[in-house]
């Protein structure tokens, strides 16, 4: 969509992560999200159907920086223990740099309709895909246990995360979330590794 290079679609885009998050999603109007983006009402029709339509881009976009980010690094790395600490720490980095954006992903998500649940979980195929990716590696080499059920174990992985970064966002982000990357790797990599 040749909307998405314009500057005021990311400038949208960003205004409604800090509205959303301050105001919750229903009681975000698309006139607030205008406002703080600086542009006309009407503008942002020019770029989304609706404030569902912004929620799903908003998802997407976000989303698609955090997937290509993580990718980048972890090809740069070659076991995939490591592999997998560096998606966890990025997980946890990522969200932690930007608190609005952790409050719309771990508690605004939540609260929309089923097919925005549906569109959502479209979005998120490529980050399981790569969780997939790292732990069919680990079972190659030897890393992780071979007879690992690959989706269960994605399951586990994305739930633990996932309940991570909620608790710091419903604990007010008191505390730092990337010191927690290295106890919840221990967790994990414990349980999946390969017992000689």
């Amino acid at each position: 969509m040749e909307n998405k290079a314009k500057p005021k679609y990311k400038l949208i885009l960003d205004a409604a992560v800090e509205v959303i998050a301050e105001n919750g999603y229903h009681h975000s109007q698309v006139s607030k999200i205008a406002k703080k983006a600086g542009v006309a009402d009407g503008t942002i029709y020019l770029y989304f159907k609706n404030k569902e339509d912004i929620l799903v881009s908003l998802f997407e976009e976000k989303m698609g920086q955090f997937v290509s980010k993580i990718k980048e690094e972890i090809e740069r790395i070659e076991k995939a223990d490591e592999k997998l600490y560096k998606l966890i720490e990025m997980h946890f980095r990522q969200l932690s740099e930007d608190p609005s954006l952790a409050i719309v992903t771990q508690l605004e998500l939540r609260q929309s309709n089923k097919r925005l649940r549906f569109e959502i979980n479209e979005v998120l195929k490529d980050y399981l895909a790569l969780m997939d990716d790292i732990l069919e590696g680990g079972m190659k080499d030897g890393t992780f246990q071979a007879q690992l059920k690959v989706k269960l174990v994605r399951q586990v992985l994305f739930g633990t995360l996932d309940e991570v970064v909620t608790n710091w966002v419903m604990k007010e982000q008191r505390y730092d979330l990337v010191d927690q990357a290295r106890d919840v790797h221990y967790l994990i990599y414990n349980g999946l590794r390969k017992h000689n």
